[in-house]
């Protein structure tokens, strides 16, 4: 999936899925398989058990439980925010003054950070 629009540090909104409305920033960008890991979005439920190694004095390494473990989204299922009019918005390319190649805010023409 080449020419992928959304990067790290983008603040992005869950648009389908068991997450719908949700918003965050993105984590971590997967353009080869398509797929976004997005703060506090799509959290999964991890059975972890304890460390069997001991240390000298007894303690444990690892604690056992049940974790909270972050999964990737389907990039296709995130929409990009903008920064000044605070929606959902595709992404559209232009050229700043410098001529500098640019993200642009479809819904209300402003440049993304």
């Amino acid at each position: 999936m080449p020419g992928v629009d959304i990067k790290k540090d983008d603040n992005v909104r869950v648009i389908s899925g068991k997450d719908r409305g949700k918003e965050g920033r993105v984590v971590r960008v997967m353009p080869g398989e398509g797929r976004v890991m997005v703060d506090g979005v799509a959290l999964a439920k991890k059975h972890s058990r304890t460390g069997a190694q001991r240390t000298r004095t007894g303690q444990q390494l690892q604690q056992g439980g049940i974790i909270d473990v972050e999964m990737s989204v389907d990039i296709s299922n995130v929409q990009l925010v903008c920064s000044s009019c605070h929606e959902p918005t595709r992404v559209g390319h232009g050229a700043d003054a410098d001529g500098n190649k640019v993200r642009i805010c479809r819904r209300c023409g402003a440049e993304l950070a």
